[in-house]
C-alpha cells in the first residue's frame, strides 16, 4: 500500500483521534492560513460533531479556511448538501469568522458554479507545480471506489487540467461539483477516512490487485508530496489484511 496507516477500534475512536491530528497540524502550521478540503459523508458528520465537542473555543479556527471537494447540486437547506451538514454540526459551535467559508452553491447553474469556484480558489490558494496546493485534503471512499465526485466511469477527471468539475452520479445523474484528480494530488497531505466492512474490499483492491485498482479513483489519489494517510476502524481492517 501507499501512504501511512492509522488503525482504530470505530468510527467514533477513529473521528475523535483524527480531529486532534488536524488541529495539532494546524496548530504546527506556520502559515496564516491553513486551506482545508472537506468531503462528505458519515464518518465526517462524526469529525465534525468531534470538533465541535473538543475544539468549540480553540482560536485555531481564525486561520482554518473551509473548502469542499465535492459539493451535491442542491440548495444549502437540502438534506443532501454537504455544506448543510457543516452548516449544523460545526460552524454554530466553533469560533470561525464568515470569511474562512467557502462554499459551493449548489442552488447555481453546475457549469458556472464550476468556473465561478475555481476562481476562488485561485484567488485564495498559494500555487505549487502550476497548480493551487491545498494545505490538506480530507476524502472519503464509496462502496464503488469513487473519492470526491470522480466515479468509475468518470476516470478522466483524473487528469483533468481544471481545478473543478462538473461530475454526475452514475445512476441518478445527479450533478455534482468535484476537485479534479491533479488539484488533489497537489495538495500537501491527503488523508482518508474509511469505515465499515462495505468499503473493506475495496481497500483489499486498491493496496493488492493493481488490475482492479486501476478502475478505481481512489486508487489514483497518490499526492506528489507523498504525504497520504489513511484512517481505517477495525471492521475495515479485519477484511484487509
Amino acid at each position: 500500500m501507499n501512504g501511512k496507516l492509522h488503525i482504530l477500534k470505530d468510527p467514533a475512536e477513529l473521528a475523535d483521534h483524527f480531529a486532534d491530528q488536524l488541529m495539532e497540524g494546524v496548530e504546527k502550521f506556520s502559515g496564516l492560513a491553513f486551506h482545508l478540503a472537506i468531503s462528505g459523508g458519515k464518518t465526517p458528520d462524526l469529525l465534525f460533531t468531534a470538533l465541535a465537542n473538543k475544539y468549540a473555543e480553540s482560536p485555531l479556527w481564525q486561520k482554518v479556511h473551509f473548502w469542499w471537494v465535492d459539493e451535491r447540486m442542491v440548495p444549502m437547506n437540502d438534506a443532501e448538501s454537504n455544506f448543510g451538514k457543516v452548516q449544523r454540526l460545526l460552524f454554530p459551535y466553533i469560533l470561525i469568522p464568515e470569511v474562512n467559508i467557502h462554499r459551493i452553491k449548489g442552488e447555481n447553474d453546475p457549469e458556472e458554479e464550476a468556473l465561478s469556484y475555481s476562481a476562488q480558489i485561485q484567488e485564495h490558494l498559494k500555487q505549487t507545480n502550476g497548480l493551487p496546493e491545498f494545505d490538506m485534503i480530507v476524502l472519503g471512499i464509496g462502496d464503488d471506489g469513487h473519492t470526491a465526485s470522480i466515479f468509475p466511469n468518470q476516470l478522466e477527471l483524473l487528469g483533468s487540467d481544471r481545478i473543478c468539475e462538473v461530475a454526475s452520479h452514475p445512476t441518478t445523474d445527479q450533478k455534482r461539483i468535484t476537485l479534479t484528480g491533479k488539484v488533489i494530488n497537489n495538495a500537501e497531505m491527503v488523508c482518508f477516512l474509511v469505515t465499515g466492512e462495505a468499503k473493506a474490499r475495496r481497500l483489499s483492491e486498491i493496496w493488492g490487485n493493481q488490475t482492479m485498482a486501476n478502475l478505481l479513483p481512489a486508487a489514483h489519489i497518490l499526492p506528489t508530496s507523498g504525504n497520504l494517510e489513511w484512517y481505517i476502524d477495525e471492521s475495515v481492517s479485519v477484511f484487509t489484511q
